[in-house]
C-alpha cells in the first residue's frame, strides 16, 4: 500500500503563484511515477502533468503548458509549480502515484491523494 500527501493548495488572485508538494510512503521497493490530476466542481477529473522516475520524461495538458512545471525532489516527491494562474485553475488537485508512468497516464493501478484545494480569484 501507498499512502500519497499533498499540501500546498490556497486562494491566490489571478496571475499569481503557487507550489503544490506530494509525497509519496509505504512501499519502498518501487521506484514511482507522480503526477498532478485536478477536479473542478461539476467536471470531470482531468490530467494535469506527470513526471517518470527513470527519466526526464514530463508531459502537461495544453491548458497549463509554459506556466507549470512539474520536478522531483527526490524518488518519492514532486512539487508542482503554477505561475500566471487563471480563475480557471481553480480546482481541487490531486497527486497521482503509480509504478508505471503509463498506467498513471490512464489512471490505472495509481494511487491517489485526499486533495488540496487551489482557488484564484479574478
Amino acid at each position: 500500500q501507498v499512502q500519497v500527501v499533498e499540501s500546498g493548495g490556497g486562494l491566490v488572485q489571478a496571475g499569481g503563484s503557487l507550489r503544490l508538494s506530494c509525497a509519496a510512503s509505504g512501499r519502498t521497493d518501487s521506484a514511482y511515477a507522480m503526477g498532478w490530476f485536478r477536479q473542478a466542481p461539476g467536471k470531470e477529473r482531468e490530467f494535469v502533468a506527470a513526471r517518470a522516475w527513470s527519466s526526464s520524461i514530463t508531459q502537461y495538458a495544453d491548458s497549463v503548458k509554459g506556466r507549470f512545471t512539474i520536478s522531483r525532489a527526490n524518488a518519492n516527491f514532486v512539487y508542482l509549480q503554477m505561475n500566471s494562474l487563471k480563475p480557471e485553475d481553480t480546482a481541487t488537485y490531486y497527486c497521482a502515484v503509480s509504478t508505471n508512468y503509463y498506467h498513471l497516464l490512464s489512471r490505472q493501478n495509481t494511487y491517489w491523494g485526499q486533495g488540496t484545494q487551489v482557488t484564484v480569484s479574478s
